[in-house]
Parts: structure tokens; C-alpha cells; sequence
């Protein structure tokens, strides 16, 4: 069994080196393809959250050019605490290509951050639509969730999440502690 495990992370780290950025549109859309079926199998916490950072990558940049010039603009105005200006660019991103999934769970990152929870479900509602194994945006979920102390909601899209990503880190215990606040300290 071990060198099994050896040789599927040896083949998962292949797949991270692979470059994103000159590939076309198919070859990325069969990357990510490859990445959540690497998720599924990873072996360890550590692969699979290389694989998690990898596939969010390579989701930024399933646009055009100018939509990736606009997510990238975007990320640099919500890491710099700029909400309002980053949902503008997000639903600028979402203008210009409405099958886009990571522009709209951007926009509900923004709109959350921002305060306004509702806008930020209907657009991971969006963006699960787009792509219902989008792992980030269960964990957005969750966190909605549990900041409005639902916690059978939270639980759900833990739940949820590592059905996509069964070794996402602290996973486990993450579902363990929402699963006592949702069920009570029996559950």
C-alpha cells in the first residue's frame, strides 16, 4: 500500500508543476478536472491542500486575459480591505464572462467581508451553479454559517466540502466541532 501512496503524490506533485498560464481554456478545464479527482485521493493533508491552492489558481484564470487582469485586481482590492471597489471589479469580471464560478465566489468573499450576508449566499449560490465541487466556496458557506451561529448549516457544507476534498486540512476535526454545536455533545 505504501508504494502506492508514494507513487500517486509523486503523480499529484507532476500535476502541480504543470504551468496554468499557456495553457488554452480546454487544457485548464481538464487540469482542474484531473485536480478535484486528485483531491478526492490525496493521500495526505499537506498534497491535498497544494492541490487546493493549485486548482484555486487555475479557476482565477479559466477566463479571458482581461478577466483574469480583472480577478487579479480584484484579489489585490480585497486584500487590501477595498470591498466596495473589489465587488465592482468582481461583477465587472462577471459581466464580461457570466459562466465564470471563482468571480462570483470572489464577489460573495467581498460582499460578506462588506456585510452583506445575503448577497454573499445568492452568489455562492451562483457559483455553486457554475461548479457544484467548488470546495472554497462550501468553506465561505461554512463560515457564513457558523458567524450566524447556524450551525446545522455549517455542518452541512463542511460536510459538503469534504465529500469534494476528503483530506482538506483540519477537515476532520473541523466537521467533529460542528457537528457538537449543531447535534449537542451526544452527537
Amino acid at each position: 500500500m505504501k508504494p502506492l501512496r508514494a507513487l500517486l503524490a509523486g503523480l499529484l506533485l507532476l500535476l502541480l508543476a504543470w504551468p496554468v498560464q499557456a495553457q488554452s481554456q480546454a487544457e485548464k478545464r481538464t487540469l482542474a478536472e484531473r485536480m478535484l479527482e486528485a483531491l478526492r485521493s490525496a493521500p495526505t493533508e499537506e498534497i491535498s491542500s497544494r492541490v487546493e491552492e493549485r486548482l484555486l489558481q487555475t479557476w482565477l484564470e479559466f477566463g479571458t486575459p482581461a478577466v483574469t487582469l480583472l480577478m487579479s485586481r480584484g484579489l489585490r482590492d480585497l486584500s487590501a480591505g477595498s470591498h466596495d471597489d473589489a465587488i465592482s471589479v468582481f461583477s465587472d469580471a462577471i459581466l464580461l464572462d457570466p459562466t465564470l464560478a471563482e468571480a462570483f465566489h470572489q464577489r460573495a468573499i467581498a460582499k460578506y467581508q462588506a456585510g452583506d450576508t445575503a448577497g454573499a449566499v445568492r452568489d455562492i449560490e451562483e457559483t455553486l451553479r457554475r461548479e457544484p465541487r467548488n470546495f472554497a466556496a462550501f468553506r465561505t458557506l461554512t463560515e457564513i454559517a457558523a458567524a450566524r451561529e447556524d450551525w446545522k448549516g455549517a455542518y452541512a457544507a463542511w460536510e459538503k466540502l469534504l465529500a469534494i476534498a476528503p483530506k482538506t486540512r483540519g477537515g476532520e476535526s473541523r466537521l467533529k466541532e460542528l457537528k457538537r454545536k449543531a447535534f449537542g455533545e451526544d452527537a
